[in-house]
């Protein structure tokens, strides 16, 4: 009885030291490639920003980060491969604003956007702006909603998709200015911005890296941006906010997040990498020229973020009425 006993004091002590000990995977990592999901087109503003990013982040990893574009749905279907991965810190996600309004979107999804992922930092803001065919005549946004406002209902604004961050955008407009319109979704942000140049929608809030050529040809008017802050490409433009839209900034952000459930220090040396990399120069350039800003924050209060941009947009999807196809 009394070597059962010893035996099983042994073996416990054993599991603690086990415990203690750091783990041989999580000692070594990274030792092998790192996998990360875009669940969005290649080319597109969000691969963009992903692959400036992580290039120098792989650099100081020493190892390749090797990114698959996987859209559809949103960016859900790549989201949920990512959240039933291993947590281990080699299958991560590069994700949009688009994945806190997705649980109001969506009605079934197959993981917690809160829960099943911890936030490792935002990468960049790509800032969303107001534009017009000139041939409109509106001079500023206030014309805009006067036009609106005179003709309920019939103001027409387009979207790259229903339930994308362009839709959310507007509607966040939309529901701070107060008045009504005809949502009308297209394949593709060229394909909207084209319906706007031509007048046959009235406007729409287009990613700026997209809209900044047709804006500096003449072919579009920039009335305002949905950001926070004005963009330094177009340093004349006011925000939303600056016209006396209440609530109106949406901060279109690209992220990095890993499985809930990853090593704490292998979400720390994630952002450590990505707070150097955002704070270089030549990536800061890079970022530049597609309109981007650097967006770092620490994991524990990008979580916090989430959660809180979680309820926020959900609360503006649900009163527009905003569902999947």
């Amino acid at each position: 009885m009394k070597i059962a006993k010893r035996i099983a004091a042994l073996a416990a002590l054993a599991a603690l030291a086990a415990l203690a000990a750091p783990l041989p995977a999580l000692a070594a990592w990274p030792d092998k490639p790192i996998h990360v999901i875009v669940p969005f087109t290649a080319g597109s503003g969000i691969d963009v920003v992903a692959r400036t990013v992580l290039e120098p982040v792989a650099r100081a990893l020493k190892q390749p980060v090797v990114i698959e574009n996987k859209p559809g749905a949103g960016g859900t279907l790549g989201a949920a491969r990512v959240a039933k991965s291993p947590p281990d810190g080699y299958t991560l996600l590069v994700h949009s604003a688009a994945h806190a309004a997705n649980p109001a979107i969506y009605g079934n999804l197959p993981y917690d956007t809160v829960k099943d992922f911890a936030g490792v930092s935002p990468l960049a803001s790509l800032p969303n702006v107001l534009i017009v065919s000139p041939r409109k005549g509106y001079k500023k946004a206030q014309d805009l909603v006067a036009a609106a406002k005179a003709k309920p209902g019939e103001m027409s604004y387009a979207s790259d998709g229903n339930g994308s961050a362009t839709h959310v955008n507007a509607e966040i407009f939309r529901q701070s200015a107060g008045f009504g319109g005809r949502h009308i979704p297209f394949k593709s942000t060229p394909e909207a911005i084209a319906e706007v140049a031509a007048g046959r929608a009235d406007f729409f809030f287009a990613p700026l890296v997209s809209a900044l050529p047709p804006i500096k040809e003449g072919r579009l008017q920039a009335l305002a941006v949905g950001t926070p802050k004005r963009s330094p490409i177009l340093p004349d433009v006011p925000t939303t906010t600056e016209l006396g839209y209440r609530n109106s900034e949406y901060v279109f952000w690209v992220a990095l997040l890993a499985p809930a459930g990853t090593p704490r220090p292998v979400v720390d040396r994630l952002n450590a990498e990505v707070v150097k990399a955002l704070a270089s120069s030549d990536t800061r350039k890079k970022l530049e020229e597609v309109g981007a800003e650097p967006m770092p924050m620490k994991p524990a209060d990008f979580d916090d973020f989430i959660e809180s941009e979680v309820a926020r947009i959900g609360a503006v999807v649900k009163a527009a009425g905003v569902r999947a196809n």
